[in-house]
């Protein structure tokens, strides 16, 4: 099969590619770097912007099936920035799409899109939009996906996945922020509570975008629909986070602050931010304190029945490669 991964340089996307390839499908990789490991394994690199229409285009012809995974992540930055990287972006994949006669399109979400800063246990794809958000990232990326399942048709088939905090070697986001602060000793639980939340192995979320793209075809069932995914296993979340941390050979959370301190602490800093305004981003964001209080764990029987799927790689085996991963580091 020909394939098409946009942000086949990310964490993601070069798991997926990884699993392609392992399969024996031609891979392409459409990112803004260069990167040379994957020329050296016979992916096809392609550099440019998914912002870039005309480079979109030219990236897709020829290919079978697209994994659209590119997207600004990140806890701060300006509005555009997200909006072209996260909406413009995938307005661009799905009209190239349509343009060149692609017929499935695989569109990477977040579970990000249905949060509203309460508890949400066990909730499946029926749960709505969250009415506002603290974060340009969720706001984009709900944006996004409502085109994408819009522009389902007779001509395209579109799916969009909602993988739950993505963590592995090699994870730049997740992983690298826990055992950065660890190491700084800036990390600081928030709360008494240890709330059950979902994490994902990156090699389960790739797992599931296969699976997908085998499933999507123009008017099969999965079409036009988003699917939660996630270990299947919600854990505590501080306790992970501990984990996390005596992989990386750290102690495990030692301060703790209450919720009302930590949410006006980020209201603070984010006005700081705005106004001043200062480089890089918060340390403490409503949004990230409201991730960081709750219970958010997902019902994934949607995808488990109408995919196939089930997680390959464990927690423990998860972090035991994380563990490999860091000593050899």
């Amino acid at each position: 099969m020909r394939t098409l991964v946009t942000g086949g340089g990310g964490f993601l996307g070069h798991a997926i590619i990884e699993q392609l390839l392992a399969r024996g499908d031609h891979v392409r990789s459409f990112a803004r770097g260069s990167y040379p490991d994957l020329s050296a394994r016979g992916v096809e690199v392609v550099q440019g912007d998914v912002a870039n229409a005309d480079a979109v285009l030219g990236a897709v012809r020829g290919v079978e099936v697209v994994f659209h995974v590119a997207a600004k992540a990140g806890l701060w930055g300006r509005a555009i920035d997200f909006f072209n990287a996260n909406v413009l972006g995938t307005d661009n994949v799905i009209r190239a799409c349509q343009q060149a006669g692609i017929a499935r399109l695989v569109y990477t979400s977040s579970p990000s899109v249905v949060f509203d800063g309460r508890d949400m246990e066990g909730v499946d794809e029926s749960v709505p939009y969250a009415p506002t958000y603290h974060a340009h990232y969720p706001r984009t990326k709900a944006l996004a996906e409502q085109r994408l399942l819009a522009a389902n048709s007779s001509a395209l088939a579109t799916i969009a996945l909602r993988p739950h905090l993505l963590w592995g070697p090699h994870d730049t986001q997740l992983t690298k922020s826990i055992l950065a602060r660890g190491r700084s000793g800036t990390l600081v639980r928030i709360g008494s509570r240890d709330p059950l939340v979902d994490f994902t192995y990156v090699d389960n979320a790739a797992l599931a975008h296969l699976l997908a793209a085998d499933k999507l075809t123009l008017g099969a069932p999965v079409s036009g629909k988003p699917f939660f995914v996630s270990q299947c296993e919600p854990v505590p979340l501080w306790t992970f986070v501990d984990r996390l941390l005596a992989a990386g050979s750290l102690p495990p959370v030692q301060r703790t602050i209450s919720p009302r301190v930590a949410y006006g602490a980020g209201a603070l800093l984010e006005l700081a931010y705005r106004v001043l305004p200062l480089k890089g981003e918060p340390r403490l964001t409503r949004f990230l304190v409201e991730e960081l209080c709750t219970a958010h764990w997902f019902n994934i029987g949607a995808a488990r029945r109408e995919l196939g799927y089930a997680p390959i790689v464990s927690i423990e085996e998860g972090l035991r490669r994380l563990r490999a991963s860091l000593r050899a580091a």
